[in-house]
């Protein structure tokens, strides 16, 4: 079945003349957008576009099309506009909660999106140190939407986003990434001084719960209270650091290993009483821009399902 999204991949590869700028424009990767092309001609049953070293040309069926896929576009684009002035969301503001990496990670491109989408809904964005703040300051009413991990009891409705992958980030001529090494076992580093976090940082619970289950206590090399200085601190060679997979900035200087252990934490949206109409788009829009950053719950390992209040170590 063809959809909008296939529709304007197509029309912008026709506009951008390639597909690599086209990529770029649309921020997915060149093999995906390739893919989702490919896939409209399936469904329309017809080449629409010809691929030549140094350019793309519209087929004779691509020329038909052009202008249907244009007009759905547009009228796609009215539709939204229509239902953003009916239900609020071409005015007002969005009060969003959530944890330090969360909003490293998993949001940035949801909120990119959002202010290209509804550029007159402003985002006010409140950051914590832990799951329990977060939900405290939820159950306080600081916010409209809350997106971290799972709290322990929470009475309102909560919908699961997807489920994080922890990594090992290390300088690029760390001992245990030598060779063409992608993966560690947790228990090898047991003599290295880590990369830690403050206390009250979240992910300080998690690093040595993730320790705890290979046998040992992590030692500390230096503590930080910034979740994004973790991955540069080890980078610089001071030690090992366990960060979510989705923080490591482009053009990292380290390198990042897979866990054989894997450790895993689920993260969820969730509110005091029903998603307002504002939420729930924002929640729609997270969704779509979550791919490539979380795994789905039935794509994890089917112990991570068995953990969504918190972290989850399990055999590959």
């Amino acid at each position: 079945m063809v959809s909008l999204r296939q529709l304007e991949y197509l029309v912008t590869v026709v506009d951008q003349g390639s597909f690599t700028r086209a990529a770029e424009i649309l921020h997915v990767t060149q093999p995906a957008l390739s893919h989702q092309v490919r896939a409209l001609e399936r469904s329309v049953g017809s080449p629409l576009l010809e691929r030549l070293p140094r350019a793309v040309h519209l087929t004779a069926a691509g020329r038909a099309m052009l202008p249907h896929a244009r007009a759905a576009l547009a009228d796609a684009a009215g539709a939204v506009s229509a239902v953003r002035q009916a239900i609020g969301l071409a005015g007002g503001e969005l009060r969003l909660a959530t944890v330090y990496s969360v909003s490293l990670g998993v949001l940035p491109a949801a909120l990119k999106a959002w202010s290209r989408l509804h550029p007159g809904v402003d985002v006010r964005l409140f950051e914590h140190r832990h799951a329990d703040e977060l939900a405290e300051a939820m159950a306080s009413g600081q916010a409209d939407l809350a997106v971290g991990p799972r709290p322990e009891t929470w009475t309102g409705p909560v919908r699961t986003i997807g489920v994080e992958e922890f990594v090992v980030a290390v300088s690029s001529d760390d001992p245990a990434a030598a060779g063409q090494a992608t993966e560690v076992d947790l228990g090898a580093l047991r003599d290295r001084r880590w990369i830690h976090y403050a206390p009250d940082n979240g992910l300080a619970d998690i690093l040595d719960r993730a320790c705890a289950e290979a046998g040992f206590q992590p030692r500390i090399a230096v503590r930080t209270e910034q979740t994004a200085s973790a991955p540069i601190l080890a980078a610089a060679g001071l030690g090992p650091a366990l960060i979510p997979a989705n923080i490591v900035p482009k053009g990292y200087e380290g390198r990042t290993l897979g866990l054989r252990l894997p450790v895993t934490r689920a993260l969820v949206a969730y509110a005091r009483t029903e998603f307002d109409a504002v939420s729930g788009a924002f929640l729609a829009l997270l969704g779509e821009n979550v791919a490539g950053k979380l795994l789905r719950p039935q794509d994890a390992h089917p112990a991570a399902g068995e953990s969504l209040a918190g972290v989850n170590s399990t055999p590959r």
